[in-house]
């Protein structure tokens, strides 16, 4: 059937108040006065970081998820649809809170996360089989955060099966510890991308290297593309078993303001590019580019540029 959406983002939906500067070298300790800027809100989680990133990289983006029925829930919805994200598969819950997030960044962008799954928990296969029409209509899903999705995770094999039945390609991004190994291992067979930050690969398979956790992947049933973000130490991928390419990090336009949503921001430029018929080398560059424009603005989606401006970054880099 036709495509109505290049991507259905379904997943974690949050609100993000971020605190900066705070010094997280060492403990704050109790009872202590930080003296930092303005407190910032933003749209956070997987839905809003990465369905906003791909959407100003000109693709067709939906979103499907859960928020609570409060100010943050409304603050999440008009969000999207002003920066023109569809939101008819995202739903208002009564019994629970929006999912939140305090981020807390230090002086160099860095940041530690204090997270409230909220709504979110409440993402369950039964959403994903009422709505399966929503995946008919998308030629890619992207599904997250797995690690913080834990309504879902138990049964992530069977609804990832379940989507690709649809003829539609999925996509899984993890956050904090990865999730469990052994819900992301039964689902390999039916992921078309993963592609988790260094420090998730590790949680999840207890190696180093990311050659041999790229092999580990396959050993358990990876078919198609897997590979690390490894931040400033760019990416490695492999599409197809025996054969992984290395990308180069490219450095930020600007100043680091912050690097919340820089893997969001590198998969959706990732995403981007296979949608728009890039190469797998092309596809990194966008995505690369897109997260080194995402940590030059406060939160995951301040610093994010249109298409046009991603390839000039690229070019100018190239030459």
């Amino acid at each position: 059937m036709d495509k109505k959406f290049d991507c259905l983002v379904c997943g974690t939906t949050v609100v993000d108040v971020i605190v900066k500067p705070v010094p997280l070298e060492e403990p704050v300790g109790k009872g202590v006065l930080l003296h930092v800027g303005p407190l910032a809100v933003t749209t956070g989680g997987l839905v809003c970081n990465t369905g906003i990133a791909m959407q100003r990289l000109g693709l067709k983006v939906s979103a499907a998820g859960f928020v609570g029925h409060d100010i943050w829930g409304e603050f999440i919805s008009s969000t999207l649809l002003r920066e023109g994200v569809d939101t008819a598969g995202l739903f208002s819950l009564k019994s629970t809170a929006t999912s939140s997030t305090a981020v807390l960044v230090d002086v160099s962008g860095e940041r530690t996360f204090a997270h409230h799954v909220g709504s979110c928990a409440e993402l369950k296969s039964k959403f994903i089989y009422d709505n399966i029409s929503l995946f008919s209509k998308s030629q890619y899903a992207l599904i997250g955060y797995v690690g913080l999705l834990p309504g879902l995770e138990s049964e992530l094999c069977d609804v990832l099966r379940e989507i690709r039945s649809t003829g539609c390609r999925v996509a899984i991004e993890t956050a904090g510890e990865g999730g469990s190994f052994e819900h992301v291992a039964s689902a390999l067979p039916y992921i078309d991308c993963f592609v988790p930050s260094l420090h998730e690969a590790q949680s999840q398979t207890g190696l180093e290297d990311p050659r041999r956790i790229i092999q580990f992947y396959r050993s358990m049933g990876a078919k198609r593309l897997i590979g690390v973000k490894m931040g400033s130490a760019g990416a490695m991928l492999s599409p197809v078993q025996g054969e992984c390419i290395q990308i180069p990090c490219i450095n930020a336009p600007g100043p680091v303001v912050d690097t919340t949503g820089a893997g969001d921001s590198w998969l959706a430029g990732f995403l981007a590019g296979i949608l728009r018929g890039q190469n797998v080398y092309q596809s990194a560059l966008l995505g690369a580019a897109a997260a080194a424009c995402c940590v030059t603005g406060l939160g995951a989606t301040e610093g994010l540029r249109g298409f046009d401006q991603i390839q000039k970054l690229i070019k100018d880099v190239s030459t």
